[in-house]
């Protein structure tokens, strides 16, 4: 595909032959200047939209309308209860059609097994949910980050894991997030971890209410074995989003974004901290990687020296 600054430097190169055999020079010189101001104006404009800093005005996809739904309560367990009276039928779990997959590789000299189902259905994940898993029917690999429906379905059903004959893990998904009780076990399965989830969410996450009875959350603080692991989310009395960032064994990783009130207009990022990329990482100290006003414009950015 050709860029339309080549048409741009094109266009000038015609200019300049038209007019090559005219006696005045200034001509020549205003035209070339004329022509070379434009396309740096261009470059400019390319370069801005192609900056992720240059606004900090982002997709609304944490808007108050897509709210997660928490349902480690009473409620969901009433719910659970319900749901285990009711007649499974075969390849159909919470109510959608399934399909079975299997993928297999070596590792470690050591051959590998993942049996799963999934759905063909196009559900919209949840974006407060840290990890998805799906899978890439091109590659034929299960993926748990950045779900495209074009590439593949989302696991929903009954998984397992095994390694020669040994079953290593097993769950249940839920349009791509684990949900109910998770188990991994030993090369002599034995049992090592049992993990509590509901649509992505560990259990034993926490949740502070402005106001409970009207579902105002204020955090959401998720906690896995007592560690804090997976997204954090702080929110404005509103609803509207304040603070996101990722926990890893209980310590902050990666980028944590604080956003402006905008009362629920729009969702503009006011300050990025830049903590270490891997848990336990030493002698790393968090900065502030960039800032915006109020109307999305860049007011700093750390330098990369």
């Amino acid at each position: 595909m050709i860029s339309s600054n080549s048409f741009e430097i094109e266009n000038i190169w015609r200019n300049w032959v038209v007019i090559k055999d005219m006696k005045s020079p200034l001509i020549l010189i205003l035209l070339f200047l004329g022509n070379t101001q434009l396309l740096m104006a261009q470059e400019k404009e390319i370069s801005e939209n192609t900056d992720p800093d240059s606004s900090g005005l982002v997709a609304n996809q944490l808007m108050p309308t897509t709210l997660p739904l928490l349902l480690f309560d009473d409620k969901a367990k009433e719910d659970k209860k319900k749901s285990k009276k009711k007649k499974t039928k075969k390849n159909i779990f919470f109510g959608e059609k399934t399909s079975k997959g299997l993928t297999k590789q070596k590792v470690r000299e050591q051959t590998q097994y993942q049996f799963y189902h999934y759905t063909t259905r196009n559900r919209q994940v949840d974006p407060y949910i840290r990890d998805i898993y799906w899978i890439d029917t091109k590659n034929n690999v299960i993926r748990n980050k950045e779900f495209d429906p074009a590439q593949g379905h989302l696991l929903h059903g009954p998984y397992e894991k095994i390694i020669d004959d040994t079953v290593v893990e097993k769950g249940i998904f839920y349009f791509g997030t684990k949900h109910g009780t998770w188990m991994t076990f030993d090369n002599k399965n034995i049992l090592l971890d049992k993990g509590h989830y509901s649509e992505g969410w560990p259990r034993e996450s926490r949740v502070s209410y402005y106001d409970k009875n009207e579902n105002q959350i204020e955090k959401i603080t998720p906690v896995e074995y007592d560690l804090k692991e997976g997204n954090f989310y702080h929110f404005y009395e509103n609803g509207q989003v304040a603070v996101t960032g990722e926990f890893r064994y209980g310590e902050k990783v990666g980028l944590w974004t604080q956003y402006w009130d905008t009362k629920n207009s729009k969702t503009i990022r006011k300050r990025e901290i830049q903590y270490q990329e891997n848990p336990f990482s030493k002698n790393i100290k968090p900065y502030i990687r960039a800032e915006w006003d109020k109307e999305g414009n860049l007011v700093f950015r750390k330098s990369e020296n």
